[in-house]
């Protein structure tokens, strides 16, 4: 999605999931703005994109890290989610219970797609105010499945077979960032062997690097997700060679 945003005499350019832009359309952008830079010119842009968009932006330029800010937007911290959900209902004469607006952040981890999901299902679900902790404990079971048959589902189409199984023995490590040889380990094959099935991953939105070497998924609970619909690892190819 992008669009152009003009007030008086300024404008600015918003473009969202800019991770999906290829290296030479990321490239041109950059000298664009570089040139308007230097030209002191009222228009400034405004993007967004999964982690790896700073990689991304200092292989297409490298001078991109001098033109740009990269601030991260994570998930909500506990205050802000609470604000998130307990308000808009406030202002229809209802209430979440402190035990309900907690399991919910447990549920969701604060990302901001999820306690709309939660949010919303609750909202639909509760009969009277206040909406407490057994209404979410209920919502949270039909929120997941309505998550796996949408949010997760439509990630998860988009996979080959193998990336698939780079995915699941990613899941099974945990939810944390892991090391791409520990991956490679869990399928019974080398590190490198395993490297175009990573980078096409990161080109699909799917995982990232935090730093190098190490590899997390783009959208939280998708470990979970993978495990319900692929309950046994892929078996090794070979038996790993241990150093």
């Amino acid at each position: 999605m992008s669009g152009v945003l003009e007030s008086g005499t300024a404008a600015a350019i918003v473009i969202d999931e800019m991770q999906y832009l290829s290296e030479s359309e990321l490239k041109a952008l950059i000298m664009a703005f570089h040139k308007i830079s230097q030209e002191k010119l009222p228009v400034i842009l405004v993007g967004a994109g999964l982690p790896q968009l700073t990689g991304n932006t200092g292989r297409a330029k490298s001078y991109a890290e001098r033109l740009f800010i990269f601030p991260q937007v994570g998930p909500l911290k506990a205050r802000d989610a609470r604000i998130a959900l307990q308000e808009p209902v406030r202002a229809e004469g209802v209430v979440f219970t402190e035990s309900a607006l907690e399991e919910i952040n447990r549920q969701t981890g604060g990302y901001p797609y999820f306690l709309q999901e939660w949010g919303s299902q609750s909202w639909n679900l509760a009969a009277t105010s206040p909406i407490d902790f057994d209404v979410v404990c209920e919502v949270s079971k039909r929120a997941i499945i309505n998550l796996d048959h949408s949010f997760f589902r439509v990630r998860f189409d988009r996979l080959t077979l193998r990336e698939k199984d780079y995915l699941r023995a990613l899941a099974e490590l945990g939810s944390k960032p892991q090391r791409s040889g520990e991956v490679a380990q869990i399928l019974g094959v080398k590190s490198e062997s395993v490297a175009p099935l990573r980078a096409s991953l990161i080109g699909k939105g799917m995982i990232y690097s935090p730093q190098h070497g190490d590899t997390a998924f783009t959208v939280p609970m998708f470990d979970a997700f993978l495990k319900r619909n692929m309950p046994d690892l892929p078996p090794p190819k070979s038996k790993p060679k241990t150093s």
